[in-house]
């Protein structure tokens, strides 16, 4: 099994305000906005009584992001943020030079993403939801993906999905291919094949008091072959290169950030989730 660290939501260059950690503990990933993809806007995305467009807008109230601004739903694994149609499951689409080197690692079905984004406590002040003064900006591991089917042909595509974003003819031109989760993770079949964490500090990658792009990971990493960053260790840390990463990963002409596939060799998922979870279903939150 493969694991592949892949970083989603805004950043600094696209929506540049951190994904809200709740007071809930709900780590609301907040899709990139992407001119290209019409078929969702930031106005039909809710969390509770709450569009996704009034959470940044009380957040940022500056942000250039309008309401009828159009944003990258992907990896798309939280079900109650729209209407679905019933036969759903999550997905997750690849293309061009990230594809490729997803490919290049031999991933595919069984594997598994973690999702990781910048992240910062949010709170409430008179009923506004507002940044946690003096809250440190954060990568945090916030859902997890199990491929169990690779769609690379147009003419493959079901019609429950036909509103993806990776769907659009366009996309089929280049490398393209569309992930869905599996119905179970299959080293914890109690668990969905896809699903977002609740906040735990074992989430979060970011050393303390360090820069987000450094992080304080596990020992046994250092025995993992990594396949971006291979240089990256220093004493003590693991520093992300997060500016070659989006140079690599981004295309401006496209809108779409794709992910950063960092392809862990020889991992122990099962450690992983002892790891990042603790009790099994205690900070995971079901999406499907």
């Amino acid at each position: 099994m493969k694991i592949i660290l892949s970083r989603k939501g805004f950043d600094s260059q696209y929506g540049q305000i951190p994904s809200p950690i709740l007071s809930d503990g709900t780590l609301l990933s907040l899709p990139i906005p992407s001119k290209m993809d019409p078929e969702v806007k930031f106005k039909d995305l809710h969390h509770g009584d709450l569009s996704y467009y009034d959470i940044i807008r009380m957040l940022s109230p500056r942000s250039s992001i309008k309401e009828n601004h159009t944003c990258h739903l992907d990896p798309d694994i939280r079900s109650e943020v729209k209407e679905r149609p019933m036969e759903r499951v999550p997905s997750f689409g690849q293309e061009k030079a990230a594809l490729r080197h997803l490919q290049n690692q031999n991933v595919g079905i069984g594997d598994v993403f973690l999702f990781f984004g910048w992240f910062r406590q949010t709170q409430y002040i008179d009923n506004r939801l507002v940044y946690t003064p003096n809250a440190p900006d954060l990568h945090v591991i916030y859902g997890y993906f199990q491929v169990g089917g690779i769609i690379n042909r147009m003419a493959d595509v079901p019609a429950w999905l036909k509103d993806h974003p990776h769907v659009k003819a366009d996309r089929w031109n280049n490398p393209n291919v569309i992930f869905t989760a599996s119905q179970r993770l299959s080293l914890c079949p109690g668990l969905p094949g896809a699903a977002c964490f609740q906040f735990d500090n074992r989430l979060v990658l970011t050393k303390s008091g360090c820069k987000r792009s450094t992080w304080d990971l596990p020992d046994f990493f250092r025995g993992i072959s990594i396949s971006y960053n291979k240089n990256s260790w220093k004493v003590s840390t693991f520093t992300l290169s997060v500016g070659k990463t989006i140079k690599a990963r981004n295309s401006a002409a496209t809108g779409h950030l794709s992910s950063l596939p960092l392809s862990l060799s020889g991992f122990n998922f099962s450690a992983c989730l002892r790891i990042l979870n603790g009790s099994r279903g205690r900070s995971l939150k079901q999406t499907f």
